[in-house]
């Protein structure tokens, strides 16, 4: 007799799956804007000459 194991719901606690990065990012910047996510996390993409694509690059290499 085998345990019915259901693997394939691994994600069924995690309330971020499914959502993209660029859509929490693009919230993000749209709610506080770069200034004020700039000073709560101070990370260079988002002080210095901030983007969406240059945060993305960034958030996406970092673990």
């Amino acid at each position: 007799m085998t345990d019915n194991i259901n693997i394939g719901n691994s994600q069924d606690n995690n309330l971020l799956h499914g959502i993209r990065l660029i859509d929490i990012l693009e919230f993000l910047v749209e709610e506080y804007g770069w200034e004020k996510l700039g000073y709560e996390i101070n990370i260079n993409c988002f002080t210095n000459n901030p983007s969406i694509n240059s945060s993305l690059k960034f958030l996406r290499k970092t673990q």
